[in-house]
């Protein structure tokens, strides 16, 4: 009996070994397959803490205005080179016709004046000719004087030809006057050569026109 109780015995402790042994493989790998779980679920816990706890993106600033843009500074012209040619152009030959002048104009001179041997003189009383009846109306309306001074052509036969004013009286009304009468009232003896044949002749005259009282 003591060698089957020993025998027991020792049977009893080996499975008691093996029990505990089984019992240490046991909780080493539920403490090995705890840990590898703790570790595999770890990144989905920070992962998933990391989605609620991250900050919304910073936006962006915006971009700088355009600066604008600078006129070019200006720029002044290039100076001017004068580049001087020290072989002179070649002369321009310039034909210039040179017109014929007109022929001069010849003037016969006059003929000279035969001496006068007799002036003209008036036929009868030249103050007839003109009378204060022949005074103008515009120039009494006026109250326009004066003294008309007139030279006169008279021809061979006595006759006056042309009248003109010397010295104006101040109205051309009487100065008119003067001429038109003394042309068609005057008289005259001609004037005579040396032989006594008439000769054309000039006379100097005054009119002097008064207003009638």
């Amino acid at each position: 009996m003591a060698y089957a109780d020993q025998q027991m015995s020792t049977r009893k402790m080996v499975s008691i070994g093996i029990v505990g042994l089984l019992h240490v493989v046991l909780g080493y790998a539920f403490v090995t397959g705890l840990a590898y779980q703790v570790i595999k679920q770890a990144p989905t816990v920070l992962e998933t803490f990391d989605v609620q706890e991250a900050k919304p993106p910073e936006e962006e600033p915006p971009p700088p205005p355009p600066e604008p843009e600078q006129a070019p500074p200006p720029m002044a012209p290039p100076p001017q080179v004068v580049i001087q040619t020290t072989s002179a152009p070649p002369p321009v030959m310039v034909q210039t016709s040179i017109p014929t002048p007109p022929p001069p104009t010849i003037t016969p001179p006059a003929p000279p004046r035969p001496s006068q041997a007799q002036g003209a003189s008036p036929k009868g009383n030249r103050a007839r000719w003109i009378t204060t009846e022949d005074y103008p109306g515009s120039a009494l309306r006026a109250e326009e004087e004066g003294t008309t001074s007139i030279r006169v052509e008279i021809d061979g036969s006595g006759r006056v030809t042309s009248c003109a004013v010397t010295g104006s009286s101040g109205s051309p009304t009487l100065d008119d006057a003067t001429c038109r009468l003394y042309v068609r009232r005057g008289r005259f003896n001609p004037a005579k050569d040396a032989s006594g044949n008439p000769l054309p002749s000039v006379y100097n005259d005054r009119v002097r026109w008064q207003m009638p009282k």
